[in-house]
């Protein structure tokens, strides 16, 4: 093989001599994104209440002022970085309204199984609770999108013929927020909580009991599907 020697001559004044633009994500990004991953290893790492915004900054390599020009306090700073997981949640289509709530609940179970999100979540609920704007942040960055897989999911179940079309775009907006509230909060409990494992057997009995209804009766409750 012939190696070509770069010539010493200076470039023709014709000849773009101009740098490459730098392809990637932009640095404001990527700092953006080594935050929140500096946050959830913190959160692992040492907990809810050690955790503070000097260490988070140390973490991810930037300025103090840096997280304080985004975040006004840690609780944002976390309920930002736990969000980025819940936006991973995915609704694969698996051929029936039952098999779908299975899946969904089975890979939200998991989610709250990891350490940092299990921490920062019962973390910054308890806040909330003294602090209305970090209540409304958590719906707006966790709760409020991931309304978009019960939307999926209704809309899939309509395709299929499980579920009625909603003519009154009001009242299917309140049920959409009533399945999601009856999911999570289910999920929520009995994974935290309680503590019990949400497994293949109680994730199918959870969603043959919300597809079927009470009245539908044991029955219901066949083998779980795989």
């Amino acid at each position: 093989m012939v190696a070509l020697m770069p010539s010493s001559r200076p470039p023709h004044p014709s000849h773009s001599t101009q740098t490459p633009s730098r392809t990637g994500r932009p640095r404001s990004v990527e700092a953006h994104a080594a935050i929140l991953e500096a946050t959830r290893a913190a959160l692992v790492e040492l907990g809810w209440s050690k955790l503070t915004m000097s260490d988070v900054a140390s973490r991810a390599r930037v300025a103090k002022t840096t997280l304080y020009r985004r975040w006004a306090n840690k609780s944002e700073l976390v309920v930002d970085a736990v969000a980025v997981l819940f936006d991973e949640l995915r609704l694969p289509d698996r051929g029936s309204l039952t098999a779908d709530i299975q899946g969904v609940v089975l890979q939200f179970a998991a989610l709250l199984d990891r350490p940092e999100a299990k921490t920062a979540l019962m973390a910054v609920v308890a806040e909330s609770t003294r602090d209305e704007a970090l209540r409304e942040r958590i719906r707006s960055a966790i709760v409020d999108r991931q309304k978009r897989l019960v939307l999926l999911g209704r809309e899939r179940a309509q395709a299929r013929g499980e579920l009625p079309y909603e003519e009154d775009p009001a009242q299917a907006a309140r049920n959409a927020d009533l399945i999601f509230d009856v999911i999570a909060g289910a999920v929520v409990h009995r994974a935290l909580v309680s503590a019990e494992p949400v497994d293949g057997d109680w994730a199918h009995t959870f969603s043959l009991l919300l597809v079927n209804g009470l009245t539908a009766g044991p029955a219901a409750a066949t083998s779980p599907q795989t």
